[in-house]
């Protein structure tokens, strides 16, 4: 009998309540998938996400009720293309440039009379730029904030809104 008593204490103690935690983070999840269904479907976040459950009939009807967008008026200066001179240390002998200034049509008038100041701070910084920065893949973007902010200054603030580089060709 000793050999039997010895056994039953050996064996481990049964753990109770272990299936109770486990149901309800079963219902916990569900109810937190189903929360995040409605909101981006029918709650707070379908604007954002738009509304993709909805038929092909519904999706025409909306198209057919949307109003066009109204953008600002705008007018565009086309400058002259500028063909800079790399230097002797490049192979590429030209960069070849041709941009438009995006304005707002109040200042139509005033940005075409500048436009001789504007190529020349175009061209006095093209220039300086070294050919290792032109064969950059991200250079064309920051040549074209460098040369926006500087066209801002000579124009004036609120005049030039955008600088659209139309040719930008190294060879």
């Amino acid at each position: 009998m000793a050999a039997a008593d010895t056994e039953l204490e050996e064996a481990p103690p049964r753990k109770r309540g272990m299936l109770m935690p486990l149901i309800l983070g079963l219902v916990l999840a569900v109810a937190a998938g189903g929360g995040g269904y409605w909101a981006v479907t029918s709650g707070p976040l379908a604007a954002v996400f738009g509304d993709s459950g909805a038929g092909a009939e519904d999706d025409g009807a909306e198209m057919a009720e949307a109003q066009p967008q109204e953008y600002a008026p705008v007018a565009f200066v086309a400058l002259e293309t500028l063909v800079v001179s790399l230097g002797p240390e490049s192979s590429a002998q030209h960069l070849v440039i041709t941009a438009h200034l995006e304005v707002d049509p109040a200042y139509y008038d005033e940005v075409t009379t500048l436009s001789p100041r504007v190529l020349d701070v175009m061209n006095s910084y093209l220039r300086v730029v070294g050919v290792h920065e032109l064969s950059e893949p991200t250079s064309l973007i920051r040549i074209r904030a460098q040369l926006l902010r500087r066209i801002q200054v000579v124009t004036g603030t609120g005049r030039v809104r955008d600088l659209l580089i139309t040719q930008f060709v190294v060879n």
